[in-house]
C-alpha cells in the first residue's frame, strides 16, 4: 500500500566488528560535533574573540564531553521514561552509543561542566556559556542525522511526497507495505536545532559586540531560539511511545519552556557596572 515512499534501512553501525558491537554512526555524530566546536574555539581565541587559551580549549571540551554523556543520559533516564527502561535492562545506561540522549539534560550536564571549569580557570561563566552556545548546533545537527539513521524518533504519519517508511515504527514483523510513511522530523530538527540554529550563533558572535558588551546574552538567545525551533519540530514529531503529553504539551515542548525563562532571564539580565575609581 505504501511501497511508493523509501523505507529507512540504513544501518545504525559504521563499520561491524562483532554482533551489534562496532563503530555506531551514533558516537561518530558526537565525536564530529565535539572536534568541529574545538575547531571553532581555536578559530576565537585566534581573532582575539575568546580568553581560553589552547590548552585550555582541551580541558573544557573534556569537560563538555562528560557534561553532555552525563547529563544527556540522566536527562533521558529522569525526562523521557527511562526509568522503566533500566529496570528492564540496567546495563542500558551505559551503550550510549545506542542513543538515549536527552538534549535537555545535555544542556543541565553542560551547564554544571561549564561551572565547575569557570571556577577552576576563573574564567567568567557567563563568557564561557557564550562560546559554547554558539558551537552548540554543530553537536545538535550531527545528532539529529545519527537520529534519522538509527530510524528512532520519527514523525507524525504523513503522506507528503518525502515522507518515509521506519519500519521500528510499527510492530516487529510488520510487512513494510502495510507500514504507513511519517514525516523524516529527524531532519526537520537537524536543520532548525543544527543548521539555522548554527547560522543565527555565528552570525551574533562575529558580526556583533555581543559577547563584549552583555556577557550571557548569546546564551540566553541560544536558549529561547533552541525552545522555539524545539517546539516547531515537535508539531512534526510522534509523541515518545509510554509517555503522557504534559498540559497537553509533548514532553519537549514542556521541557523547552523552562529555557525560555533561563533565556529571558540572561537577555534581560543587566550587566554589572566596573566600579568607578575614587579621584585623587
Amino acid at each position: 500500500m505504501f511501497l511508493a515512499f523509501w523505507v529507512n534501512n540504513l544501518d545504525p553501525l559504521m563499520v561491524h566488528i562483532s554482533g551489534n558491537f562496532g563503530i555506531h554512526y551514533y558516537g561518530v555524530a558526537y565525536l564530529m560535533g565535539f572536534i568541529g566546536g574545538a575547531l571553532l574555539l581555536h578559530a576565537y581565541a585566534r581573532a582575539g574573540r575568546s580568553p581560553l587559551t589552547p590548552e585550555q580549549i582541551a580541558d573544557l571540551i573534556i569537560a563538555i564531553v562528560a557534561g553532555v554523556m552525563a547529563g544527556g543520559r540522566l536527562g533521558s533516564f529522569f525526562l523521557y521514561g527511562g526509568i522503566e527502561r533500566f529496570s528492564a535492562d540496567p546495563w542500558w545506561i551505559f551503550r550510549v552509543w545506542e542513543g538515549g540522549m536527552a538534549s535537555h539534560g545535555g544542556f543541565i550536564g553542560v551547564a554544571i561542566a561549564l561551572a565547575w571549569f569557570s571556577r577552576g580557570k576563573k574564567i567568567s561563566f557567563l563568557q564561557l556559556g557564550d562560546l559554547i552556545v554558539s558551537v552548540a548546533p554543530l553537536g545538535l545537527f550531527f545528532g539529529r542525522i545519527a537520529n534519522f539513521i538509527n530510524g528512532e524518533l520519527w514523525g507524525k504519519i504523513s503522506v507528503v511526497p518525502w515522507a518515509v517508511i521506519f519500519p521500528l515504527s510499527a510492530p516487529e514483523g510488520t510487512p513494510v507495505e502495510h507500514i504507513p510513511p511519517r514525516h523524516p522530523s529527524q531532519l526537520y530538527e537537524a536543520a532548525l536545532e543544527g543548521l539555522v540554529l548554527f547560522a543565527f550563533m555565528q552570525w551574533r558572535f562575529w558580526r556583533t559586540d555581543v559577547t563584549r558588551r552583555q556577557p550571557g546574552r548569546l546564551a540566553g538567545e541560544f536558549l529561547i531560539a533552541y525552545a522555539v525551533v524545539r517546539a516547531i519540530g515537535e508539531v512534526f514529531r510522534e509523541p515518545d511511545t509510554g509517555l503522557t503529553l504534559i498540559w497537553g504539551l509533548s514532553r519537549g515542548t514542556f521541557y523547552s519552556m523552562f529555557l525560555i525563562i533561563a533565556g529571558l532571564v540572561l537577555v534581560f539580565r543587566k550587566p554589572r557596572q566596573a566600579p568607578e575609581k575614587a579621584s585623587a
